[in-house]
């Protein structure tokens, strides 16, 4: 009996046990780093895949400019191809595209963009770049000068001009006839076909 109950406290409850030895250094050091890792994870997921990271600085870090009135109607759309560039630069999806861009607009840029809010049933937020692309083209660019530049392209030679000033051109007036030049075999071809019958060899 006296073994029995031996190694127990008064009414036979067991003693208390001895404290715990404090962590070391080294387990600290684990459970820190194990904690940091944790936190690089959890930020990774909310990064790609919970909601997308903000992009309009990198956006801004192209230096966009800002579109109230253009003069020439060329100059709407030159703005706008830059825009899109540095849109897509920045990696944006299609309603940080149409946000980032509407953030450019002022003046009577910004004028026509309201009008055309007010008139869609709906709110302008569900609006996507390519209804964007298209309503701010045909507000800002008449459809008569679109055609116009699309004939001058499939007219064009090189004529008196320099191989350089001929790619230039070409390289211009290319954007209003996507569709010709949406291959680079197709673009190849238009681009040789006008050059001096040596250069084509």
């Amino acid at each position: 009996m006296a073994e029995r109950g031996r190694g127990r406290g008064r009414g036979g409850v067991p003693p208390n046990p001895p404290p715990t030895p404090p962590p070391t250094i080294e387990q600290l050091f684990a459970v820190q780093t194990q904690l940091m890792q944790s936190l690089v994870q959890n930020q990774q997921n909310h990064t790609i895949g919970g909601a997308p990271r903000d992009k309009h600085g990198e956006f801004l870090k192209g230096h966009p400019s800002v579109f109230c009135h253009a003069t020439d109607p060329l100059e709407a759309n030159d703005w706008l191809r830059a825009v899109e560039k540095q849109l897509n630069i920045a990696q944006c999806d299609d309603k940080q595209k149409v946000l980032y861009a509407l953030g450019q607009l002022q003046g009577e840029g910004q004028d026509c963009w309201e009008a055309f809010e007010y008139g869609r049933p709906n709110n302008a937020l569900d609006i996507t770049w390519h209804e964007f692309r298209e309503n701010f083209r045909s507000y800002h660019i008449p459809e008569g000068l679109i055609e116009l530049k699309q004939e001058e392209f499939r007219a064009l030679k090189q004529g008196s001009m320099s191989v350089a000033e001929y790619q230039d051109k070409f390289a211009q007036l290319s954007h209003y006839t996507p569709n010709e030049v949406a291959e680079d075999a197709d673009k190849q071809h238009s681009f040789l076909k006008s050059l001096y019958d040596g250069l084509q060899l």
